[in-house]
């Protein structure tokens, strides 16, 4: 009844096309080759630049920056996003590429979750993304609209996602007035979120079949690739295979496969996927692409689309191989892995990254934290020691960022932090540390990278939980057995 009733009220804005059941796609609408645009500007080549002597950074520049990634739209700047665009897509068309451009600005985004935000309201939404599409010119561009936006709808009533579906068809169709040659994907949400027939259904309602050139599945999650194909192909199905859609899918972060437990937050235990390229296998993929850039935070280990170098390295040491080529068009280890994870995603250009597994070994990273004992014995330095303990919590479960100041007179070397978690919590995954046993008195160790807290210095580190009953928080800390102050 909900999606008849989508329909109508699409149909009485006019946007309701005849479904075009001419067979599978035969042709990519993307060429293959396609070299896709690089930003020397992006987070991850600041980073890279600006830290020539990091241990990290051959392992990130080469897994990494090396590679073109989604361009993020998600900051309401009517009166500059033309010119913003613009700046873009000129420098991918003077290299002879094809910039990936994520619209991220629908009112209501992530239903108030970790990239909560968006345009004031959907009059406001259209006449934005039109200055978006006046910036694109005449060149080739990809452009993944608004992630999460048909797949995430909790948060609407049935009135308010018709409404947003509405918008959703005339941005496709602003965009191609527009920029004639740029592709426009809409929210495809990915394997183990909504059915294919729901998908298909919103796509439908929200106009892909006149105003779109496919969708995307996977962005800012970690599916299989495989898993990712077989459930895109089951979309197209369900929508009648027309002749003029297909699929990208976001491989960014999905070489391990999900994580243990369906958890989606900067989940540690993680790896980058099949590098970027239009080179898929299948005549109903377009390419596979990298719009979630890998080290960008979900919300939990750091701001959601803040660059974390940990999170970074994490995700390349864990990759199969180098890619083959630097830039444009790359080959490189397919992803593989993992049973597939329910619920929806966090996306973000300005959200949603990377992970730890549980019980205390980090991987895919620096060197793991070894065996740990609980109470916080180890490692050697001075006696003054400060934490810092702030988290969030939701119903069931919660993240913890914690930082550790040094107050004494040495540096502290080995750095582990003893504290006991509350009754019925379960830590899940952990970030910049392991923490071990996985619930009661745990230690937390540092890394190889940040294993040192200087003298009137601080590190800092964070993980993710569950937890039964009411919250509450630990109230004692002993830092390589020295008793610590709270704050």
């Amino acid at each position: 009844m909900l999606a008849l009733g989508l329909a109508a009220g699409l149909a009485a804005a006019g946007l309701v096309a005849t479904e075009n059941t001419a067979g599978a796609a035969a042709q990519a609408a993307l060429p293959a080759g396609t070299q896709f645009y690089k930003d020397s500007n992006s987070q991850v080549a600041r980073w890279v630049a600006a830290n020539p002597g990091d241990s990290r950074q051959p392992v990130i520049s080469r897994r990494i920056a090396s590679q073109p990634q989604g361009i993020w739209f998600a900051n309401y700047s009517p009166a500059t996003v033309t010119s913003d665009v613009r700046a873009v897509t000129a420098a991918a068309a003077s290299a002879g590429q094809v910039p990936v451009l994520a619209v991220y600005e629908i009112p209501n985004r992530d239903c108030g979750g970790a990239s909560a935000g968006g345009a004031p309201d959907l009059a406001s939404y259209d006449a934005w993304v039109r200055n978006f599409a006046a910036g694109l010119g005449g060149g080739q561009s990809v452009i993944i609209l608004e992630p999460d936006s048909v797949s995430l709808t909790t948060c609407l009533s049935a009135q308010a996602q018709s409404d947003r579906f509405a918008s959703l068809s005339r941005a496709g169709a602003a965009i191609h007035a527009a920029a004639p040659n740029a592709k426009v994907y809409m929210d495809g949400g990915h394997s183990a979120w909504n059915s294919a027939s729901e998908q298909a259904s919103r796509l439908r309602s929200a106009g892909i079949l006149t105003n779109a050139d496919g969708f995307f599945t996977n962005v800012s999650n970690f599916n299989a690739t495989g898993n990712e194909v077989s459930y895109a192909k089951n979309v197209l199905a369900a929508l009648g295979n027309p002749a003029n859609l297909h699929a990208v899918v976001d491989t960014s972060r999905n070489g391990n496969g999900p994580a243990s437990g369906g958890a989606w937050c900067d989940p540690s235990g993680r790896a980058i996927g099949t590098y970027p390229t239009t080179s898929t296998g299948d005549p109903a993929i377009d390419a596979f692409l990298w719009v979630k850039p890998p080290g960008e935070a979900d919300g939990c280990a750091g701001p959601a689309g803040t660059f974390l170098p940990d999170v970074a390295y994490q995700l390349a040491s864990a990759a199969a191989s180098d890619p083959t080529t630097s830039g444009g068009t790359t080959t490189g280890g397919t992803s593989t892995g993992g049973s597939t994870t329910s619920g929806g995603t966090t996306t973000g250009g300005a959200t949603s990254g990377g992970t730890t597994t549980s019980g205390g070994t980090t991987t895919g990273g620096a060197t793991s934290g070894g065996t740990t004992t609980s109470g916080g014995t180890g490692g050697t330095g001075g006696s003054g020691c400060k934490v810092t303990y702030t988290p969030q919590t939701w119903t069931g479960g919660f993240t913890v960022n914690v930082t550790v100041a040094d107050t004494g007179s040495t540096a502290v070397n080995g750095w582990k932090l003893g504290f006991t978690l509350p009754s019925g919590q379960t830590v899940t995954s952990a970030w910049n540390a392991t923490v071990s046993p996985n619930s009661g008195a745990v230690t937390a160790s540092g890394l190889s990278y940040n294993a040192q807290i200087p003298a009137g210095g601080s590190q800092s580190f964070g993980f993710q939980g569950t937890f039964s009953g009411s919250y509450a928080q630990p109230t004692a800390f002993t830092l390589n057995g020295s008793v610590c102050s709270v704050s």
